[in-house]
């Protein structure tokens, strides 16, 4: 592992020269790290949980909320997730090398598109630490090198796993410097990282609003922002209201503190005297503080609902707490959630067709679902073994960023003797 005693701009310098043999690498000997590293993450789950350890008592003494507290929690069966998750990659299809296009020209030139790694990726990351093994993992398959940078609240967890990776990752034919770690967690720090556009290609953070601004006031690397998630579930006039129950109870609760759990329950007026007392107490039993409308306030009942104000609206709250509105239309429902949303992730419950349809192809969002909760946004959900974020920009990735969207293409252009007339 690079260690952290070396400037920034060295350990991505290392990173660089990392990255040229990583591009080349064949899939047996990306996958075979893999494996290494998985072995090794569940070979050393003492190792990291005496780390993890040291994190979680430093935050709880500092009051860190509990949901944040969860992020950074490692125990044996998350432990032996990242390992599954590491062996999940390996066993996917290497996209270095991928023809996406080849044409032969009139003139003979043959034209071939492919894949190919982005080269230096760095991942700035706040508080969880199963970040560091996904995302070492997905840039391993894909050929690129990562310079990792967590958070200071995790930091004996993500130098401990770094170093766990590097080691086997090399062991199996990885380049030196291919898995590096920034364990320092000041703020020039992260302005140096974000400006050694001669070595970093991308970075991608994953954290709150203070971290993309850091980023953005400073950045000279282009950036891919893992945004936050202020979702919203909209249950319509023709919802299964025992299915949307289901559904808003597990977008909001199965885990709080996540950037695609639901925010924001948002229920047609023709429903709402039927499904939301009933909702509202499942909700209230699980321990959600709801926050409603007038019109909510209304159907609420014997439930606690406090008022809403114009701030719960646009609140990326992580928390058991959920703000509650009724509309009159779908149109409402899709013009509140273009008003408030962030384009992460947004889900109606319905069994008309076409008004599922209107809102697949009306609401602006990288992810948007049909009678399904929104936490299935997901690279591991989707297939992709795992990501590294969740991108609600429009160039390059959006959506989970899996092996594919950390490679970019280019062309190879094979002619005998052409000259251009």
């Amino acid at each position: 592992m690079v260690i952290a005693t070396e400037s920034v701009q060295e350990v991505c310098a290392s990173a660089k020269r990392a990255a040229r043999t990583l591009a080349t690498l064949d899939t047996a000997v990306k996958n075979a790290a893999l494996e290494a590293v998985a072995k090794a993450l569940q070979a050393s789950t003492r190792e990291i949980l005496d780390a993890n350890g040291l994190d979680v008592a430093a935050a709880r003494e500092a009051g860190i909320s509990a949901a944040l507290i969860d992020r950074l929690t490692l125990d044996r069966r998350r432990i032996d997730a990242m390992a599954a998750g590491v062996r999940e990659i390996a066993a996917l299809p290497d996209p270095v090398g991928e023809l996406l296009e080849e044409l032969r020209r009139p003139d003979g030139l043959t034209i071939r598109k492919i894949r190919v790694p982005l080269g230096v990726v760095a991942v700035v990351y706040e508080a969880r630490p199963n970040v560091t093994i996904d995302a070492a993992a997905l840039c391993l398959k894909s050929g690129n090198a990562i310079v990792l940078r967590g958070s200071s609240s995790a930091a004996h967890s993500n130098s401990v796993l770094t170093a766990i990776a590097a080691r086997a990752a090399e062991s199996a034919g990885v380049p030196r410097g291919a898995i590096a770690h920034l364990s320092g967690g000041h703020r020039d720090e992260l302005v140096e990282l974000a400006t050694q556009s001669r070595y970093v290609d991308l970075i991608i953070p994953r954290g709150g609003e203070g971290l993309k601004t850091a980023l953005a006031d400073h950045a000279t690397v282009p950036v891919i922002y893992a945004a936050s998630g202020n979702c919203h579930v909209y249950v319509d006039s023709a919802a299964d209201l025992e299915q949307a129950r289901e559904i808003v109870l597990n977008a909001k609760v199965q885990r709080p503190g996540v950037c695609n759990a639901a925010e924001t329950l948002l229920v047609h007026r023709d429903v709402a005297a039927d499904f939301l007392p009933v909702a509202l107490a499942a909700l209230r039993e699980a321990g959600v503080e709801l926050r409603g409308d007038e019109r909510t306030l209304e159907y609420a009942a014997a439930v606690e609902v406090a008022p809403a104000n114009a701030a719960d609206w646009d609140t990326e709250y992580l928390a058991l707490t959920l703000a509650v509105a009724v509309v009159d239309s779908l149109e409402d429902a899709i013009d509140h959630i273009a008003a408030h949303g962030t384009g992460h992730s947004e889900a109606i419950v319905t069994r008309d067709a076409a008004a599922a349809h209107r809102f697949e192809l009306d609401v602006d969002a990288a992810c948007v679902y049909v009678n399904a909760s929104t936490r299935f946004t997901d690279g591991a959900e989707f297939g992709m073994g795992a990501e590294i974020g969740n991108s609600t920009q429009k160039l390059h990735a959006r959506g989970p960023i899996g092996l594919r969207e950390l490679c970019t293409f280019k062309y190879l252009v094979e002619g005998d003797g052409h000259v251009r007339s």
